[in-house]
């Protein structure tokens, strides 16, 4: 092989490494932030309850920050539901969305287990654990997940889809979990994300019903991608572009632009193949 061509190599294979590396780590930071803001406003302080409105809140601001502090990294999923659903759609690979699954799953423990350290005993109690509550059936739990995780993950490509939308997604995401929170506390205490439940519930070792959190949101993330993809804003990729999408073998569309400032001075960038 030539020196050159080595070179090039090297360096695409360095940069793809940092990329990725920079994308796993976003996505750890967003996750761990947004459980130990979330899961911190339903603790029960005797001295102050948190009230419905307080907690989707704080989860709609924890929400706004995880999304403007990851989405020019690595899109800001902060959620296995999420990413699952880019996957369905042929916006990113199988082999970054395992790792950006196991990058939030990892994330949610660590912020989960930080509130848990800072957190008197007494206040600790269950961690914010998503149960169901008020008589609510396992079926209907699901189904109340199901249809929170869809409306979020249909503002997620409203709000990141750069033909429909330009600026920060932030505050609409947000917007949208507080949304479910108003309703779904009743019913789950809400979670719409399985790193937000999967992160406490390992900290407090408490698994009961702990399925529904994966079932609903992870079917309800697939619905809302088929919708919006398929449905709503369908593209132009062919059944060979998606599977080579799939397993990361093809360009797909960058997720961010690390520098913007630098794009039109960066005319041949576009045409670099790369394994997402």
């Amino acid at each position: 092989m030539e020196p050159g061509l080595c070179n090039r190599a090297y360096l695409l294979v360095g940069g793809l490494w940092t990329a990725i590396s920079k994308a796993l780590f976003a996505e750890f930071l967003a996750t761990g932030l947004y459980v130990f803001f979330g899961v911190g406003s339903v603790l029960p302080w005797p001295v102050a309850l948190p009230s419905v409105l307080q907690v989707a809140i704080t989860f709609n601001l924890a929400t706004a920050t995880a999304v403007q502090i990851s989405w020019k990294t690595s899109g800001a999923h902060a959620n296995p539901a999420v990413t699952l659903a880019y996957l369905v759609g042929s916006h990113i690979s199988l082999p970054r969305a395992v790792a950006y699954i196991a990058a939030q799953l990892a994330g949610a423990t660590v912020g989960a287990a930080l509130l848990y350290g800072v957190t008197p005993g007494g206040v600790r109690e269950t961690l914010g654990v998503n149960v169901v509550h008020n008589s609510t059936s396992t079926g209907q739990a699901v189904a109340v997940e199901l249809v929170l995780t869809l409306q979020l993950v249909l503002c997620v490509f409203a709000s990141m889809d750069s033909r429909q939308t330009l600026g920060s997604p932030a505050a609409m995401i947000g917007t949208s979990v507080a949304l479910g929170h108003l309703i779904g506390i009743y019913f789950t205490g809400c979670s719409m994300n399985p790193a937000r439940s999967f992160g406490p519930a390992v900290i407090v070792g408490k698994f009961a019903v702990h399925w529904i959190f994966w079932v609903g949101p992870l079917t309800g993330a697939v619905l809302a991608s088929l919708i919006y993809n398929f449905i709503l804003f369908p593209d132009t990729k062919t059944v060979a572009q998606r599977l080579a999408i799939l397993v990361g073998t093809t360009k797909v569309e960058k997720v961010v632009d690390l520098e913007p400032q630098k794009k039109e001075s960066q005319t041949n960038s576009e045409d670099t193949e790369v394994s997402v």
